[in-house]
């Protein structure tokens, strides 16, 4: 959880983020940048309960705790200039870092990337959906997998100077209801390694105890047991999932 400085002290806004679909804000408390998205400034959605987009991105940094990668920056719950809200730390992403991307087919990369799908731009000429091929971006797979992300494009992967890859935006997670929507496709039925059968193992564990106790104050029974259900099949497949059911197994826009 945050510091009590980080909770309590004023929260300054510098700035808006004009690309998000929901009001959202880049701010400081203190020297500390933060990006702050209020639950007043959530655009209402026919799939989500209304005013619940704060609460899913909290739980799924709680989440990613459980699993013990730092997928999600330190995330929480507190009162801004808009009322109650989401805050997380600022990331200073490597712009010269592309962990997912869109390439000419006749271009793809022989070795290092993954190949999702095929497409063409708005001047006709074929392209290709790709992301690396990394245990830091698999490990995003398996935890999109888990919270039943709806909603990772490329842009939501940042991609630290380091080689970390860190995941944001994840307003639309935990659907009891199957909502898997990612450009991460590109280990389709591999075989999950024991660090990331492990790590599903921590999560499922974390259910019955603090994760569980935690998670109650921001999601919906029906939720936390549907979470608990993507824990046990995905742990007994072994393996990265296929897409199913009739709705896009990609968002749109894909960044």
């Amino acid at each position: 959880m945050p510091t009590p400085e980080l909770g309590t002290a004023e929260l300054t806004l510098t700035g808006r983020i004009t690309t998000a679909s929901n009001a959202t804000f880049l701010g400081s408390i203190g020297d500390v940048v933060v990006v702050y998205k209020p639950i007043a400034g959530e655009t209402p959605l026919w799939d989500f309960p209304h005013g619940t987009l704060a609460h899913r991105e909290v739980a799924a940094y709680l989440v990613s705790q459980a699993f013990g990668w730092d997928i999600v920056p330190h995330t929480w719950l507190r009162d801004g200039p808009m009322g109650e809200g989401m805050v997380q730390l600022w990331q200073d992403q490597d712009p010269a870092q592309n962990a997912v991307d869109l390439v000419a087919t006749d271009h793809v990369p022989e070795t290092g990337w993954k190949h999702v799908l095929e497409g063409r731009d708005e001047n006709g000429r074929m392209v290709t959906l790709v992301h690396e091929d990394s245990p830091a971006l698999r490990r995003i797979a398996v935890f999109d997998t888990v919270v039943n992300n709806a909603d990772r494009k490329g842009d939501h992967i940042l991609a630290m100077p380091d080689g970390h890859r860190h995941g944001v935006d994840h307003g639309l997670t935990f659907h009891r209801d199957h909502k898997l929507r990612t450009v991460l496709w590109g280990w389709l039925g591999d075989p999950l390694t024991a660090e990331e059968r492990e790590g599903i193992d921590r999560v499922s564990e974390g259910l019955h105890g603090g994760l569980g106790r935690n998670l109650a104050e921001l999601l919906s029974a029906e939720e936390i047991a549907s979470l608990a259900a993507r824990c046990a099949r995905l742990r007994s497949a072994g393996r990265f999932p296929a897409p199913s059911g009739e709705m896009s197994a990609v968002p749109w826009p894909l960044f």
